[in-house]
């Protein structure tokens, strides 16, 4: 069975969430398809900062960024820097005043949720394929046996895109850094001595080639990704089938530690693995009738500049803007979206890609104390 939307939003993260709820705010109501089965059929884990250029940009166009400021975590801000032997070579708190506030994915994911009318969101439709119909139609096929076709569509479907095929040759390639990603539940009763080390904010510590990363979560408990600079084979090596095998795995890299740091792993209540990937830096694509990309679809990158989440909600609110603004002209909508769009995601992108050779190179702890004690202009 097949049937028509005018404008069908593939993919319900931030980003697609974001351009359904500006379109919603012009009086346009699209479609978005999701594969999950339902907003609660997975933990919506992190912590993002949402930069008040891009993110926070996004969210007074969707008419929410005062309900935005009363999910922020407060002290979230704070930000320490530590080496490989526990010694704090950096220490901000947040004072309030700063132009990144942090809060939970899940409960940004929820805001965005709640605004949308009733009947927006399909859920439980995982793409299988997409295809030209002409003159700016498409149609999408659904592993349900469904399908639709569209005027408008929009790949908001992430890192493996079913949408992207339709105009890019690109697909997303290893970065050369692998995660392990932790959580460490209950942190002030259960962890007390990781919640002292990571304090109340973003915590970073970096050391030949390797590095934790981690945040307090609202729920009081420790998001923690160790990051190794490794062969794209080397998360196979470790045996993540059970958790003291694959704590053992990831901490053989990180020998000689200093054991509070080694306890974020080593403590941890979950650990699963993750390689990073990215698209090519400027990646973009020839403007073609009726479908566009934006989010990690368009322009997936590391996470080392901070700005995937930022640059996907900019990019649903930007992309509903224009649609908004020439009514009945899809192709004028898109060119001027894409415009903006493909310097933007490029410059991120470098930016995301520089970050990492900062971090993860021979002297990722020295340069990243120089960029944060170096003055207010360095970041």
């Amino acid at each position: 069975m097949s049937t028509h939307h005018p404008i069908a939003i593939i993919g319900g993260g931030l980003g697609g969430l974001t351009a359904a709820r500006v379109l919603h705010v012009h009086g346009i109501q699209p479609a978005l398809f999701e594969r999950e089965a339902s907003a609660a059929a997975r933990t919506q884990g992190g912590m993002l900062d949402i930069h008040e250029e891009n993110g926070q940009k996004a969210l007074h166009a969707a008419c929410l960024h005062e309900d935005f400021l009363n999910i922020v975590h407060k002290g979230g801000q704070a930000m320490r820097l530590v080496g490989p032997d526990a010694t704090v070579h950096v220490s901000e708190k947040d004072d309030g005043t700063g132009g990144r506030p942090e809060v939970d994915r899940g409960d940004l994911r929820d805001l965005l949720l709640n605004s949308l009318p009733d009947g927006t969101i399909h859920w439980g439709r995982k793409v299988t394929g997409a295809r030209a119909l002409g003159d700016g139609r498409h149609e999408v096929t659904f592993a349900d046996g469904s399908a639709l076709t569209t005027d408008l569509l929009i790949g908001a479907d992430g890192a493996w895109s079913r949408v992207r095929p339709l105009l890019s040759d690109a697909t997303p390639t290893y970065t050369g850094i692998s995660f392990a990603e932790a959580d460490l539940h209950d942190a002030d009763a259960r962890h007390p001595r990781s919640a002292a080390v990571i304090g109340d904010g973003f915590f970073i510590s970096l050391g030949g080639q390797c590095g934790f990363l981690a945040h307090r979560e609202t729920d009081g408990s420790l998001h923690v990704y160790a990051a190794v600079r490794a062969e794209e084979g080397w998360l196979d090596t470790v045996d993540f089938t059970g958790p003291a095998d694959a704590k053992a795995g990831v901490l053989a890299r990180f020998d000689g530690w200093h054991e509070d740091l080694r306890a974020l792993i080593a403590d941890a209540d979950t650990i699963t693995p993750r390689r990073i990937h990215a698209l090519p830096v400027g990646h973009r694509w020839e403007r073609t009738a009726g479908v566009t990309l934006l989010g990690d679809a368009a322009h997936l990158m590391s996470p080392f500049a901070g700005e995937g989440a930022n640059l996907a909600m900019l990019d649903g609110a930007e992309l509903a803007e224009a649609v908004a603004a020439h009514p009945g002209d899809t192709e004028a909508a898109l060119t001027s979206y894409e415009q903006a769009l493909f310097p933007r995601s490029e410059a991120s992108a470098a930016e995301s890609a520089a970050g990492l050779e900062t971090m993860f190179g021979d002297h990722g702890l020295e340069r990243m104390i120089e960029f944060f004690t170096s003055g207010p202009a360095a970041h």
